[in-house]
């Protein structure tokens, strides 16, 4: 490809013309992404439900997160292999995403109540969907300018938020109207459109033939003293969320808050949460800093986790601090991803930028699948009042330690790695 971008340091500043036609590329990837995972994860499953699919059935489709957990594994791959003499993460996006589209189609031919063949494609899809994340966030983490990081990923988080609108809400819209063929042919078809994004891009990476410092490897990520410093920054700083978010739902009904409101939270509030809190995430990344906007953040998330603990305990009633706190907890959320991935982008390496920031994704993303399956366990055996108690004094432990991390690490883009 022409007008390659070249890879960026901590103080590079690129071109108008360049940075948002970058801008541009990345929201296109992010939401070729969000469409059809929020298909599977946000559509499929009430249709299944309506039709008579049992509860436990529809919970097997959990199994469709596994690859979003394990995708460091192949990352390296990724970062290592040029699909295309002249198209290296761009042809990884191009392969995924077509290949996802047909996934979408094939579920013309079973219908919606095939629950192991829908989970089957439904798996081969989320394989393909990681590994194109591993591409884009590559690509991300080594063309955004340091000041730019915050941007990248508030636009990132904006596009997934179309996402589940697209691919979740219009999904079950198009169903309702239209049926299933119907619904499945629609958002092939959108999700056609951000193969554009795919072709705009622009890499600068080796050609063929040439060896680079060091094979992308996970080994060459954690011989990094920087890169193991925020590997424990992604171990601990979410370690709560998970506790509260998987018995969320649980509670509010349990505390009497109506169907529908709940869905209003759950639904629209994280929409409108996503694209608010990504931006003035941005906003607060670029003129306080790193260290300043998780500090606040993790405080306030202990707050809206103490206030849950609260009412749990009955020292608060009613439904209005249970909406605050829900709605607010979304918001933050939402921050916190750009925030948090703005880190991991400090520590990525031009030689490996998808390996580097998918491990770092992956581990933030373990801890807190790890807290939501025992969530449930704790809430029966110990109660609400405890499982909320733990959650909000683990997240006040790790903004402490997250902190002291941050004060020893050194933040800065690292020189290219030694052979």
């Amino acid at each position: 490809m022409s007008s390659a971008i070249e890879p960026v340091g901590a103080d590079a500043v690129l071109p108008p013309v360049q940075r948002y036609r970058l801008f541009a590329v990345l929201a296109g990837l992010y939401l070729a992404q969000a469409i059809p995972s929020y298909l599977f994860v946000a559509a499929l499953p009430p249709i299944m439900r309506e039709l008579g699919v049992s509860r436990t059935a529809i919970g097997a489709m959990s199994i469709l997160l596994l690859p979003l957990v394990i995708k460091f594994l192949w990352a390296p791959w990724v970062d290592r292999i040029r699909p295309f003499a002249r198209a290296h993460r761009a042809g990884w996006v191009f392969i995924t995403q077509s290949l996802t589209i047909l996934a979408i189609l094939a579920l013309i031919a079973i219908g919606p109540t095939q629950v192991g063949a829908i989970i089957a494609i439904g798996f081969v899809a989320s394989l393909l969907i990681s590994t194109q994340d591993i591409a884009t966030d590559g690509y991300a983490a080594k063309y955004l300018p340091e000041a730019d990081r915050a941007i990248g990923n508030a636009i990132q988080g904006g596009s997934v938020a179309f996402g589940v609108v697209i691919g979740g809400t219009l999904g079950l819209v198009l169903y309702h109207h239209i049926g299933w063929t119907g619904m499945l042919v629609t958002i092939a078809a959108i999700s056609l459109l951000p193969l554009v994004a795919a072709a705009m891009m622009r890499e600068d990476d080796p050609v063929p033939g040439m060896a680079p410092a060091q094979r992308p490897s996970i080994r060459a990520f954690l011989k990094r003293p920087e890169a193991r410093q925020i590997l424990w920054i992604a171990l601990t700083y979410r370690a709560s969320e998970g506790l509260v978010k998987a018995m969320e739902g649980a509670y509010l009904v349990d505390a009497g808050i109506p169907l529908d409101q709940i869905g209003y939270l759950s639904g629209l509030s994280a929409t409108t949460a996503g694209l608010a809190g990504s931006a003035l995430a941005a906003w607060m990344v670029k003129r306080r800093g790193l260290s300043f906007v998780l500090a606040l953040l993790g405080g306030l998330r202990t707050l809206c986790f103490a206030l849950f603990t609260a009412h749990a305990l009955g020292v608060v009633a009613g439904a209005l601090p249970l909406f605050g706190a829900a709605g607010f907890q979304t918001l933050i959320r939402y921050m916190e991803i750009v925030a948090l991935y703005s880190l991991f982008m400090a520590v990525t390496t031009s030689e490996q930028p998808g390996t580097d920031f998918t491990i770092l994704a992956c581990a933030q993303l373990l801890v807190y699948l790890v807290g939501s399956m025992l969530a449930g366990k704790l809430a029966d055996a110990m109660g609400y009042g405890f499982l909320f108690g733990l959650a909000t004094a683990i997240s006040a432990a790790a903004v402490i330690a997250t902190l002291r991390m941050l004060a020893q690490a050194k933040i800065m883009r690292p020189a290219p790695m030694s052979p």
